[in-house]
């Protein structure tokens, strides 16, 4: 399977908040993020791992050239105006089967991780969305499911029947990539756009939960994203 990490945003949060590294840098428990997610996505067997970063990384660059001689990473440096764009950068990349994307401060347990990479290899739908019930985000994605976890909708505000928020990791096949073309040709620019358009182009997504996902936007979120892979 091909793995892909969207890695373009400024952190400009953590720095003001006096973090020094940049984002893919900061090291949790001793290992930077961007290194502990493909290492990861190298433990299951990852044919490549695709990873877009900005033009004013230099030190994440340099860390990924010098794990490119270790795992079958391919960089693209490209400035973009948001997650929707990264993937798009991503997506000749990406065709030719199932992937994984993530972003680079989604923080997951390991063993979590490997349970969904089992369920989206075996699913025959379109695509399996992680997603939580963990809110602790400014503004989180929330995600309408049925009973069988099918997903039927995106939503900025609570539903009746959105149990869960978005995860931050997109099991997806070929087909997604045709839709993501179609949101970049009507001018769409939100990841949350793109996740819509999947469902209104008729894709068959399924939710699969997990207890905890942590997002490190804030310098706090690294002493509990520390504390929470501690406790697997």
């Amino acid at each position: 399977m091909k793995f892909a990490i969207i890695s373009a945003g400024e952190g400009s949060r953590l720095a003001q908040e006096g973090v020094s590294y940049p984002k893919p840098l900061v090291p949790l428990n001793g290992t930077p993020i961007i290194e502990r997610l493909i290492k990861i996505f190298s433990s299951h067997n990852a044919e490549s791992i695709s990873i877009i970063i900005n033009s004013r990384q230099p030190e994440t660059l340099k860390l990924l050239e010098e794990l490119r001689k270790d795992y079958p990473i391919d960089i693209v440096v490209k400035d973009t105006p948001g997650s929707m764009h990264s993937l798009y950068e991503l997506s000749p990349l990406l065709r030719g089967g199932k992937f994984c994307l993530t972003t680079v401060d989604t923080i997951f347990r390991e063993k979590d991780f490997e349970e969904y990479i089992a369920a989206f290899t075996h699913d025959n739908g379109d695509g399996t969305m992680a997603v939580t019930p963990y809110i602790d985000d400014e503004k989180p994605l929330y995600v309408s499911t049925n009973e069988t976890l099918d997903i039927t909708g995106f939503h900025d505000t609570p539903q009746a029947d959105s149990r869960y928020i978005s995860g931050g990791i997109y099991g997806l096949n070929e087909k997604a990539l045709d839709t993501l073309e179609h949101c970049m040709k009507e001018g769409k620019t939100r990841m949350r756009s793109f996740q819509r358009a999947l469902i209104a182009d008729g894709l068959k997504l399924k939710a699969y939960p997990m207890e905890k996902i942590i997002d490190i936007d804030h310098a706090s979120d690294i002493a509990k994203a520390e504390g929470f892979l501690e406790e697997q």
